[in-house]
């Protein structure tokens, strides 16, 4: 629960004295946890005991657990403001990837393409599968996910070099797709590698490969935290440029 929240929850409790000791809080956020009761109380002109009084009202059982939960606050707000950049960042680079690519090889190969499957290798980059396939549905072009693995394993022999795959894959690198990815290459089976912007496997293996810019950020949880959010955008931006690409060839 956050501070405001903690306020509003005991509002009624509040006499000026309170007040005005949370706007010092509120107004100081990251330096206030530095600072023992003793020296609180004297940056807000209050006695100690006002500002046990305070910490007792927001319910923690004293100043040391308040000033731990400030400090926990501010720790989180780092991380959620260091979230929010790298988050910019990736799609900034993304986009800017993208509208430095020609797409007319992939949208001509999925144009005279006659079956598309698309296959994310984990959870978030089968949700980009989906998205993807939604994309597509309005232009009457019609994908088919494979949900996992094993399905994969089934299609496999029967895909033919006039379909088209669409892979889906973080690091490019899981070890049970490069065997998968050598034979649609021996089969002739064309396919489209969706991948983080780093040298990898998958994207070595079709000249058709486009890249999602992707960055780990650490937690307070001590976990680091990989939005797919760039892999969203790359499947809009080729569902789009199909749509430009089809809209050039009706005009012919």
């Amino acid at each position: 629960m956050k501070l405001e929240e903690l306020i509003n929850k005991n509002y009624n409790q509040f006499h000026e004295n309170d007040f005005h000791i949370l706007k010092y809080i509120l107004n100081n956020r990251s330096t206030c946890y530095k600072l023992n009761i003793n020296d609180l109380a004297k940056k807000c002109n209050v006695s100690r005991s006002s500002v046990l009084r305070l910490a007792q009202k927001l319910n923690f059982s004293g100043y040391s657990e308040f000033r731990v939960f400030l400090k926990w606050e501010d720790e989180e707000e780092e991380v959620n403001q260091s979230y929010i950049g790298t988050l910019s960042n990736d799609l900034e680079a993304t986009l800017k990837h993208l509208q430095d690519k020609n797409f007319n090889e992939m949208c001509e190969l999925i144009d005279r393409s006659e079956r598309i499957f698309v296959y994310g290798t984990g959870s978030a980059q089968l949700n980009a599968a989906h998205e993807l396939q939604r994309a597509f549905i309005v232009q009457h072009r019609y994908l088919t996910i494979i949900h996992d693995e094993t399905k994969f394993e089934v299609i496999l022999p029967d895909l033919k070099p006039n379909d088209l795959l669409i892979i889906i894959s973080l690091s490019g690198d899981t070890p049970t797709l490069v065997p998968k990815t050598q034979k649609l290459v021996a089969k002739g089976v064309p396919f489209i590698s969706i991948t983080n912007m780093k040298n990898n496997t998958l994207a070595q293996m079709t000249p058709y490969n486009l890249y999602a810019t992707t960055t780990s950020v650490p937690t307070s949880s001590g976990v680091d935290y990989t939005s797919l959010a760039s892999f969203f955008i790359v499947g809009e931006v080729l569902a789009s440029q199909y749509l430009e690409y089809k809209e050039r060839k009706r005009k012919e």
